[in-house]
């Protein structure tokens, strides 16, 4: 009887809610924009949506709806879709009004970021977060972390460098993501994961954080149910080894606050730099104890708690490997099927081997060089690693402003179902909003005709007018997102940290090494989480970009052929 009360309960609750959400999908002014049509009541056009790799469908509906339209989600509600640079300035720039929505901050908190991290936290605690972990984010602390981005680099490339004579076959997915794991382990917490030593993964928090994150959201009915009913999450099913994962980073999460928060009090009472033995280096300096010492030098009621602390601890994992080994993936997948560029890039590198005595100069100089900084810009725009994100509207009512420019062909704002021209998009609660980044990082509307070219030269000269105005915190472009302090400042606050450590291994590969492909092969791309290259004959073996790697005589290479180029 009582089995059946509570049955009876669940079902009220869930019939409530469903009609509820149908009740607030029917009232919403999306209903009004343009829009592809759905492909069925219960998803919508969520199952076209799924993989978000190819940004050519996005592409396809921009061309044919215009920079703000609305799609189809659940049980067909109404979503906006935007690429629209003002619409996208005044939603970043009221990120505490438009904050991720539950669904999105549950899947990333179990995918390895914690509920109670940096990506997941919102409002005041976001606030109070980002402001106590500012410092161990500042350029000056990122350059003290260097000595470690060298190490990891020179460490790979002395790997790939074993192989004398003819060039050798390698997953630099694979090198990427166990070099990238070692930075963040030894600059984040101090810890060593080792990956680039050993290949068998058995590092108990390397092996517990690869189970946690690789574990993939389906496209499956309960996955969207649990969107909208959250007190199915609570039926979330976990087997054993997922069980024993969470419980290893929460062990050797909280091992690491201790040893960090004993090492920062003894520091602070002594007045000494930190001096702990053991096999943990650059302690005092990773952002672990820089965030440890910031939090115990506010007040208490700004102080972040244990839980909170730990989360920070796969965040760092989460946010700063993954991204990072993407990233690069893909700079070395753009240099291989641009071999001019490889050449240009390798040219204006060498030029910098005499400094090689002074590692602080040394990095200050390639932060400055030119056709670098284009490169790494281009593989950015053309390959950002997170390719959307999603915001909800948490204001009963509010009007989002539009680019209303109008030209000799077209008026400004937009026409609605009804044939009203409009020219700001009116949104209520609940209303979820997608920030597509990939579409607007290589939008023809915004980029120009050859927006999905590889092309590092775009950047010696202005950015196109419109593409000039995308609210982006890093050379306009999506990828690191934007936001102000007041109203929310939901950019990357790593990507300081994420943009040197790039380019250190760009240095150290392509001064020694040249890197190839198989011209017969066909790489595509796959999204979960972050988007990683497969090999389209190859599904079977998973995310994989298989290079051929070489090394590099002096003569091979000519300095002049930089200046040659870089100046047409």
């Amino acid at each position: 009887m009582f089995l059946l009360f509570l049955f009876l309960l669940l079902l009220f609750y869930l019939c409530s809610n469903f009609f509820r959400l149908l009740a607030r999908q029917w009232r919403s002014p999306l209903l009004r924009l343009p829009g592809p049509p759905s492909q069925s009541f219960f998803a919508g056009n969520l199952e076209q949506m799924h993989d978000m790799a190819n940004s050519d469908l996005l592409s396809q509906w921009e061309a044919q709806y215009g920079p703000n339209y609305a799609y189809r989600g659940f049980l067909n509600g109404s979503r906006l879709m935007t690429t629209d640079p003002v619409a996208l300035s005044y939603i970043l720039g009221h990120a505490y009004d438009y904050p991720k929505p539950d669904f999105v901050r549950d899947s990333l908190a179990a995918m390895g970021a914690g509920h109670e991290g940096l990506l997941t936290s919102e409002g005041e605690v976001h606030k109070r977060q980002r402001k106590i972990l500012s410092p161990a984010f500042s350029l000056s602390h990122i350059k003290s972390l260097t000595p470690i981005f060298w190490d990891k680099a020179e460490q790979l490339r002395d790997i790939w460098l074993q192989s004398p004579g003819k060039p050798v076959r390698v997953d630099a997915l694979s090198y990427l993501a166990r070099a990238t794991l070692d930075v963040i382990g030894l600059a984040g917490f101090g810890y060593h994961f080792d990956s680039l030593s050993s290949c068998d993964n058995t590092n108990e928090l390397a092996h517990a954080f690869s189970v946690i994150f690789s574990t993939a959201r389906k496209f499956r009915l309960m996955t969207i149910l649990q969107v909208w009913f959250p007190i199915l999450r609570r039926f979330r099913r976990h087997n054993a080894t997922m069980t024993a994962a969470h419980a290893t980073m929460r062990r050797i999460g909280l091992e690491l606050i201790q040893e960090r928060r004993q090492a920062v009090t003894n520091e602070m009472r002594e007045k000494k730099p930190m001096l702990l033995d053991g096999n943990k280096t650059i302690l005092g300096r990773d952002i672990l104890s820089v965030l440890i010492r910031s939090n115990l030098s506010a007040s208490s009621s700004e102080q972040m708690s244990l839980p909170e602390i730990l989360s920070q601890i796969s965040t760092f994992l989460a946010a700063g490997h993954e991204t990072s080994a993407s990233a690069l993936t893909w700079c070395l997948y753009a240099l291989v099927t641009n071999p001019d560029t490889q050449a240009v890039l390798r040219g204006e590198l060498r030029q910098l081997e005499a400094l090689e005595g002074d590692r602080e100069r040394l990095t200050d100089e390639i932060m400055k060089c030119q056709y670098l900084d284009w490169v790494v810009r281009e593989t950015l725009r053309l390959h950002s690693p997170v390719t959307n994100t999603m915001r909800v509207c948490m204001r009963d009512e509010d009007e989002i402003p539009i680019d209303c420019s109008s030209t000799s062909t077209a008026p400004g704002g937009y026409v609605d179902k009804h044939g009203v021209r409009r020219y700001t998009i009116k949104v209520k609660k609940w209303d979820i909003i997608t920030i597509p980044i990939q579409a607007i990082n290589d939008s023809e509307r915004l980029w120009g005709e050859d927006s999905k070219v590889f092309r590092p030269e775009r950047w010696a000269a202005r950015s196109p007018l419109r593409a000039n105005s995308i609210p982006g915190l890093y050379s306009n472009i999506m990828t690191f997102l934007n936001g102000n302090p007041i109203d929310g400042n939901r950019s990357c606050i790593g990507y300081k940290f994420a943009l040197l450590e790039i380019k250190i291994f760009l240095y150290v590969l392509l001064k020694d090494l040249e890197f190839s492909i198989d011209p017969t092969m066909v790489i595509e791309k796959r999204v979960n989480v972050v988007t990683r290259p497969f090999v389209k004959s190859e599904p079977q073996l998973g995310n994989q970009l298989p290079l051929f790697v070489h090394r590099v005589s002096r003569g091979d290479v000519k300095t002049d052929v930089v200046i040659a180029q870089t100046a047409q």
